[in-house]
């Protein structure tokens, strides 16, 4: 089942302080093109990965990856207002945009696609 997503950014400028996974753009399309690129493959799971202690003790199903994985993205105001659409599970996706942003994000709603 597909899922679509409404994700806020509130405070983007603050987003590079999320950590060595942070978004690494500024603007609503850059931070669009990195998230849709983190669903549709698993370089960044592979990347957090390869910083873990313990490969025994990650859970492999965080790997998961959806190749039609679409994401846009618009700035209102201050904020960047985010629509993902899915069929990745919500851990895996919610595991990805912490990597991503932190605790700089806040999920608005979600309906089926």
């Amino acid at each position: 089942m597909r899922n679509r997503y409404y994700i806020s950014l509130s405070e983007p400028a603050t987003l590079a302080d999320a950590g060595e996974f942070a978004f690494r753009s500024h603007g609503a399309d850059g931070i669009a093109a990195e998230l849709e690129a983190a669903l549709r493959s698993d370089a960044l799971f592979r990347r957090w990965a390869a910083t873990q202690g313990d490969p025994d003790e990650i859970d492999t199903s965080l790997a998961a990856v959806d190749p039609e994985a679409t994401v846009t993205g618009a700035q209102n105001d201050l904020r960047i207002d985010l629509v993902v659409t899915t069929g990745l599970p919500g851990s895996v996706f919610k595991h990805r945009l912490q990597l991503l942003a932190g605790r700089g994000w806040q999920l608005r709603d979600v309906t089926a696609a």
